[in-house]
């Protein structure tokens, strides 16, 4: 959730009256990296979370707001936007949502209750009809477009190991695998929490029609991964999500090829998005090194015998 787009009080201002708000207060919201994120206070004291849409284009965001009003009035746990309609800020489409309380975990207090709950809501999201999706802007053609910009002499040899594995697993994954409205990114900041209850899933940004094992598998690494796999935490984030949509055998025999991919869809992001842009002789701020190392423990077979206690 970087700031990349300034917003001014009177701006603000502007965007709350097109929306029947009058605008006291804003405040920028810092981390993430893709969109500029605000909480506005209102004169009624009511509080709203302010997005503007830094890749999306209209069609883009409006797309997401669809999304988030049938998930939401389908029980999952996600704020539904204010209105359907955008505004405009500085060329970028605006979007305003309630503000959800609540608290990010950080790696040290993640628990099998959370995990577990984690799993049980992701699949709320893939039990969800939607008739409109976008494909998503992570396909293997897209990842070869990435990596081809990476290929600067300190990246080259993991780039040039990236893209080979890329089109391995890619060969290996079963087309037949059950689809359609996947997160995409449902990473631990991605989700609120409220007196050690799961408040929302947040930050749809990256949702699109995909394969449900891949979604899970991409939530498993992005949980239950410290140093290495906790695998406590991957059979809870597992159980809780069969609980509620009953993993297919296909499903269950594609976990190791759909977790792989999701490593490198990430080591590839984390290159291009981050190690690219950090300025010289600082580290970046997400290292793409660290989905290598939960690649290297996949193909290991670390999670293999979770995914057997499931079948």
């Amino acid at each position: 959730m970087a700031r990349l787009t300034p917003l001014e009080l009177e701006e603000a201002r502007r965007i709350g009256r097109s929306f029947g708000l009058e605008v006291r207060q804003v405040e920028a919201l810092s981390g993430g990296s893709v969109n500029s994120n605000f909480r506005v206070e209102t004169a009624s004291a009511q509080s709203v979370f302010l997005r503007v849409y830094e890749e999306q284009v209209e069609a883009g965001a409006r797309r997401e707001l669809a999304l988030l009003a049938t998930l939401a009035r389908a029980g999952v746990p996600t704020p539904e936007p204010l209105s359907q309609r955008l505004e405009q800020h500085r060329g970028k489409p605006v979007a305003l949502f309630p503000w959800i309380e609540g608290e990010i975990l950080c790696q040290a207090r993640v628990r099998p209750e959370h995990t577990r709950a984690v799993g049980a809501a992701l699949a709320r999201v893939h039990l969800v009809k939607v008739d409109e999706l976008a494909p998503s802007r992570f396909e293997l053609g897209d990842l070869q477009a990435r990596l081809e910009r990476a290929r600067t002499p300190e990246y080259a040899e993991d780039v040039e190991r990236i893209a080979e594995r890329l089109v391995r697993y890619a060969q290996k994954r079963d087309p037949s695998l059950p689809s359609g409205v996947i997160h995409g990114d449902l990473f631990r900041d991605n989700v609120l929490w409220r007196g050690g209850q799961l408040a929302a899933l947040i930050d749809f940004e990256s949702a699109s029609l995909g394969v449900f094992a891949f979604d899970l598998m991409v939530c498993v690494q992005a949980w239950c991964f410290g140093d290495r796999f906790d695998l406590e935490l991957v059979r809870s984030m597992l159980e809780g999500y069969h609980a509620v949509r009953r993993l297919e055998p296909r499903e269950l025999a594609a976990l190791g090829v759909e977790a792989a991919l999701g490593a490198l869809r990430f080591a590839t992001t984390r290159i291009t998005d981050y190690s690219l842009r950090a300025p010289p002789g600082q580290p970046p701020l997400r290292d793409y090194r660290r989905f290598l190392a939960r690649l290297a423990e996949i193909e290991a077979g670390v999670l293999e015998p979770v995914a057997l206690s499931l079948g």
